[in-house]
């Protein structure tokens, strides 16, 4: 491994120690034409939205088309059943523990989406999903046909 800056000595150390001297003649003010950074300032984000799945807009460059789309898309998706996870203790060895799309264990407590295939997912991971395509990712069940023919039946 090299070291990618080029200083006319090879001592890492003197880099440093220059650094660290740098920054002390900074806080006693010794120029006075330096100003502190300016304090951070967290910038609002304007959400994101996919109006298919290859295509990203922010929600200000949406057409009123489909701004409704989203809207129906987002009201399907809070119909479907959460909960919490709970491993159990029943010592089974085919309960889920992993979600397919952050490939992270589930933890006790954590928030879970169920999709009508019955595969359940982190509620954050699932819901970015479904903004993008309303298919179960992991047998590609069509999400949205599931839900209306549950309404129709009702």
């Amino acid at each position: 491994m090299g070291n990618c800056l080029k200083s006319p000595t090879s001592d890492d150390i003197s880099l440093l120690h220059e650094s660290q001297s740098d920054r002390a003649s900074y806080g006693d003010g010794a120029d006075p034409d330096l100003e502190p950074p300016p304090p951070y300032e967290e910038q609002l984000r304007m959400p994101v939205y996919h109006p298919t799945p290859s295509q990203t807009c922010l929600a200000t460059q949406l057409t009123e088309e489909e701004q409704v789309r989203i809207a129906q898309r987002i009201g399907l998706i809070q119909h479907l059943p959460r909960g919490v996870f709970d491993c159990g203790n029943d010592g089974s060895e085919k309960k889920i523990r992993e979600c397919v799309i952050c490939m992270m264990d589930f933890v006790y407590g954590d928030p879970i989406r169920f999709l009508p295939c019955m595969h359940i997912y982190h509620m954050d991971c699932i819901d970015d999903w479904l903004m993008r395509s309303f298919t179960c990712p992991s047998c590609m069940e069509p999400v949205d046909a599931a839900l209306l023919s549950t309404y129709e039946t009702n």
